[in-house]
């Protein structure tokens, strides 16, 4: 080996006595096995847990099984037989009657790029731990977490049947609290965010197939993309996206357009709009070797996201962006739109069109107003339509949404309208749900910033085995934190965040599923 640090084994008369030895050198445990004779030197450590492989068995074609979760490990090939991660090997040379071993490690480039392999490798089960020693195998040969999340996006991002989901919605939350705590010096609690941002890929992906986007490259044109979109044409989308890449446009100069797609429909119940907002936060993060494989993803969740404007329900807000004449001169406060269903919450929002400032303030307020009044038993109820159920996620939405909405229409003023309108269409579904005379006293937030210090730690060990719930808590603290910091509205915010954080989230719903398909077979 280029470079190679040999190494003499003094002492080594244990190996030819017992068959095996450790020898220690430069903070190294390494274990050596004689077989007939074969000298194999390992590390002495499981790859798994760390457990000494020297009280391990070996069988006569040289597998050495650690005898602690039952993990093989072939000495002859190096692989890997039963477990996961990759057992170090040292080369071994015999100079008369000397032993001698190569420690000499492998270049730095070369041990992260094992990492990221082996991070991928981990997606095949699901080995959430792995992962994590992964990442920190990475982190331990000079690389940095972000490394990790680009490799993941770049190699998975078309492993998304359906487009961007909350994967990739959430990541940018994510890292910017990991960013945080690795400046703090928080080493393991700094694991964590990246942790849970590669592990919800993984989840997304599991066993899931390539679903290759088209390689055709066309020159970009709004009116031709929007067309496209609209008519659900991912082929010509995604080309037209291929051509503006190669014209040398960027994200920022393809966001007013992606915002406008996303804003055409009430989409995927507020998702897209959520999504043209995160990604573009990823993609300032991460650089431009996500640029692509996140924009070919969120054009995917355009083409494929549900146009819920469509639906009944819904079916209004096309004649209320009609009647939006930006005339509405009627003053407008929070408690206008409490308690209003759908369709009267989109007429209260023409009468006041004129004053896209005042209408926004009032109903992000009404959101987060129905949060911290959600009635919890219709959480738990086993007994109504597939049509009504709710669930703490489903009013989250409403708050990222406007947080999204805020700074999108902020830099495309035009897009207000159906903005609000769809924060109605939020607001007047969640209505429904909400207990007005509850007292809620005990959810208030006296001090904001050791609110946030408390809960973004918490979210380091939340406990949930589903990153779709942890994911939703990231993101609605990330939410509330950016925009209680310019509303004066903050105490309602706060005291939403806060109960939806510490109130029960009820996971499965067994026989409320039972019953509604039954319900549904029998009828």
């Amino acid at each position: 080996m280029k470079n190679a640090q040999w190494v003499k084994v003094e002492n080594s008369i244990k190996l030819t006595e017992k068959g095996r030895m450790v020898f220690r050198h430069a903070g190294k445990q390494i274990l050596l096995v004689a077989q007939e004779d074969k000298v194999f030197a390992v590390d002495n450590r499981c790859p798994h847990e760390g457990y000494p492989l020297s009280e391990g068995s070996l069988s006569s074609d040289c597998t050495l099984t650690c005898n602690w979760h039952n993990w093989k490990f072939d000495l002859q090939s190096g692989d890997t037989v039963v477990g996961g991660d990759m057992l170090r090997h040292y080369p071994v040379r015999r100079d008369g009657e000397g032993l001698w071993l190569d420690i000499q490690d492998a270049p730095a480039e070369a041990i992260q790029q094992k990492a990221l392999d082996n991070i991928q490798a981990s997606f095949q089960r699901y080995e959430y731990a792995r992962m994590a020693r992964e990442l920190t195998r990475l982190k331990q040969a000079g690389g940095h977490y972000e490394q990790a999340v680009v490799d993941c996006i770049k190699r998975n991002y078309d492993r998304f049947e359906y487009g961007m989901g909350h994967a990739f919605g959430a990541a940018a939350d994510w890292l910017s609290y990991g960013a945080e705590l690795e400046k703090t010096g928080r080493e393991d609690a700094a694991l964590v965010p990246v942790l849970e941002v590669i592990s919800h890929i993984a989840w997304d992906v599991l066993r899931e197939k390539s679903f290759p986007f088209t390689t055709d490259s066309l020159p970009y044109d709004r009116d031709s993309f929007l067309l496209a979109i609209e008519q659900e044409d991912e082929h010509l989308a995604v080309a037209l996206v291929r051509g503006a890449l190669r014209q040398g446009m960027t994200y920022d100069d393809l966001e007013p357009d992606l915002a406008t797609a996303a804003y055409a429909h009430y989409n995927d119940f507020g998702h897209s709009v959520i999504y043209v907002y995160k990604t573009g936060q990823l993609i300032a993060r991460l650089g431009a070797e996500v640029l692509e494989p996140l924009l070919l993803s969120l054009i995917r969740n355009l083409i494929y996201a549900s146009r819920e404007d469509l639906i009944p329900e819904f079916k209004y807000y096309g004649t209320a962006l009609a009647k939006w004449d930006s005339k509405g001169s009627q003053p407008v406060k929070a408690s206008d739109f409490r308690e209003l269903p759908i369709k009267k919450a989109m007429d209260r929002m023409v009468l006041s069109s004129a004053n896209v400032k005042a209408l926004f303030a009032a109903i992000h307020e009404t959101l987060a107003w129905n949060i911290l009044y959600f009635d919890l038993s219709r959480d738990q109820s086993t007994d109504h339509p597939i049509a009504r159920n709710v669930s703490w996620l489903s009013l989250t939405h409403g708050l990222t949404f406007a947080n999204a909405s805020r700074e999108l229409c902020g830099r495309y003023p035009e897009l207000w309208p159906q903005a609000l309108l769809q924060m109605a269409c939020f607001s007047g579904r969640n209505a429904a749900y909400t207990d007005g005379g509850q007292d809620v006293s005990r959810w208030s937030v006296n001090d904001p910033a050791a609110f946030f210090v408390l809960e973004f730690d918490q979210l380091l060990d939340h406990g949930f085995p589903e990153p779709i719930i942890s994911c939703h808590r990231v993101k609605v603290l990330s939410a509330v934190q950016e925009d209680t910091a310019l509303l004066a509205y903050a105490p309602i915010m706060l005291a939403s965040a806060n109960r939806y954080l510490n109130s029960p989230i009820k996971r499965k719903h067994s026989l409320r599923i039972a019953k509604q398909a039954r319900q549904f077979v029998l009828a």
